[in-house]
């Protein structure tokens, strides 16, 4: 149901691809892109391109929806908005279901994610998650991870206690509901620091490489890729320009994203972003590429833990001929 309305509601705000003149005198394509949350330093690189005008250079006015649900891959493969930010899970599970999107660019080069917890909760390893209760949110694949960093450690699954809290706030959980949670570092790993609250943090790509999965991604469907391929790669052109500057003036970026969200905390949002600005490339050669490695590696990852029921055919899940010089 919620997904339902969900659809129903972001088909009212979303427009087809359209010309009209601009200020230019050049034709300017209309277009709508679909957040996977509430704008975050996730989606700086997005505001900074509107915001310094590398999205109107490439006659582009971009429309950025604000969802507070998932099922972007859905939405981008019914036509709903012509690019979104997903992940890499969320594009495995689709292209299993044969829901035709693609992931065009990573944003993060790697994973950031990991399990969570203050020190005096004595969580050092996995092994340690035994008579420990966790926070999440319910989903197979949290189980299948929890489950495969616990035998890593001979420590038995069994003694875990596993409870939905949803998306409440980590530091209230971890207070009085539980006593681990699953966070990006980025975000709530950041925000402890400014709170003086000492943390133990088990990084996933630490743990298995096979879990080093690109998150978040954009993503686009097969159709908007087929039909408009010069779309997606002037599109590219200009947020990779937008996280590129947000790379290089991560405080300057900062503001853009608290220019559309001023109820964010100033603080966090600034040391945020100092933190992405350092993870959206990274090792990689250019931001926004991707490594066939990864996706297979966690798709027969996904696939020997009966995640998904059989392995997807990862040069259809992503690639990386959109992006500038590619």
């Amino acid at each position: 149901m919620k997904k339902a309305i969900l659809f129903l509601l972001v088909s009212m705000l979303v427009l087809s691809v359209v010309s009209c003149k601009g200020d230019t005198g050049k034709d300017t394509e209309n277009i709508t892109v679909l957040l996977d949350w509430v704008p975050n330093t996730n989606h700086t690189g997005l505001y900074a391109a509107q915001e310094l005008g590398y999205f109107e250079n490439e006659g582009l006015e971009v429309e950025i929806l604000q969802v507070n649900e998932g099922g972007t891959a859905q939405l981008v493969a019914a036509g709903q908005a012509h690019f979104g930010i997903s992940y890499q899970e969320e594009v495995t599970y689709a292209r299993v279901e044969e829901i035709p999107v693609v992931a065009i660019a990573a944003i993060v080069q790697h994973n950031t994610s990991g399990f969570a917890s203050p020190v005096e909760k004595g969580i050092k390893t996995p092994a340690d998650f035994e008579g420990k209760k966790y926070g999440g949110w319910g989903s197979p694949m949290e189980e299948a991870i929890l489950r495969a960093m616990m035998d890593k450690y001979d420590a038995d699954f069994d003694k875990l206690e596993m409870v939905s809290i949803g998306s409440a706030d980590f530091f209230t959980s971890v207070t009085k509901d539980v006593d681990f949670t699953w966070i990006y570092y980025g975000w709530d790993g950041v925000a402890a620091g400014l709170r003086g609250i000492d943390l133990n943090f088990i990084n996933l790509r630490k743990e298995d490489e096979a879990l080093d999965f690109y998150t978040p991604v954009i993503i686009a469907s097969e159709e908007t890729l087929d039909q408009n391929a010069e779309l997606a790669e002037r599109f590219l052109r200009a947020v990779t320009k937008g996280y590129e500057y947000s790379i290089e003036n991560p405080e300057e970026a900062a503001e853009f994203l608290l220019k559309v969200s001023p109820e964010l905390d100033r603080e966090l949002v600034i040391e945020s972003q100092k933190y992405l600005s350092a993870e959206y490339q990274s090792d990689a050669p250019a931001w926004g590429l991707m490594k066939r490695q990864i996706w297979e590696s966690y798709a027969k990852w996904m696939h020997e833990r009966d995640l998904i029921e059989n392995m997807i055919d990862v040069d259809k899940a992503f690639t990386n001929e959109y992006l500038p010089g590619e």
